[in-house]
């Protein structure tokens, strides 16, 4: 008895029809994720230069310490010391509160993204009948026979430049950091 139902359970997965995506793909190459790592660069660069302020007021004060401090009374050295102590202590909690707030806003801009990609794939799995989709990086092997590649397709429901390729992104972001 266990054999039968094991047997027509493959019998009826063999009927199934699977699909896969390059689910990195769609995401990172929407075109609101363009828009998505504009916002996240303006807001890097944001924090960076306020970093830097907070840097140059430290490097200021620390040079004017290494400098003055020979002839300071011991009560004007301890003040400067607890101001240049402070001042590391700003920047650490600044850079600390900063990457977590650069990492929710960049959690915030990619999951409508997320989402869109999501819903494109549901609706062309649906359309297409397929039982199952698998992402590209979470399978070992796929007979391409057997499976419809939906990429191209979901590529096309939203909005994906038709050449646009992964490497074309990272040679883009690639030179808006040596830009930088």
């Amino acid at each position: 008895m266990f054999a039968a139902m094991a047997m027509l359970s493959i019998a009826a997965s063999a009927q199934a029809k699977f699909a896969v995506v390059d689910f990195n793909e769609l995401v990172m190459l929407a075109p609101e994720a363009d828009a998505a790592r504009a916002q996240m660069a303006a807001a890097s660069k944001e924090a960076q230069d306020a970093l830097t302020s907070i840097q140059e007021e430290g490097q200021a004060k620390l040079a004017e310490y290494q400098q003055k401090s020979s002839t300071w009374s011991p009560a004007i050295k301890e003040s400067k010391e607890k101001e240049l102590n402070d001042i590391s202590n700003r920047m650490a909690e600044f850079q600390q509160s900063v990457q977590v707030e650069l990492q929710q806003q960049q959690q915030e801009l990619m999951a409508p993204i997320y989402q869109k990609a999501e819903e494109t794939v549901q609706k062309l799995a649906k359309e297409g009948g397929y039982a199952i989709v698998f992402d590209t990086t979470q399978y070992v092997f796929a007979d391409k026979s057997l499976v419809k590649d939906l990429t191209p397709d979901a590529r096309k429901a939203m909005g994906i430049p038709e050449g646009r390729t992964l490497e074309d992104l990272q040679k883009e972001l690639a030179a808006q950091q040596q830009a930088q």
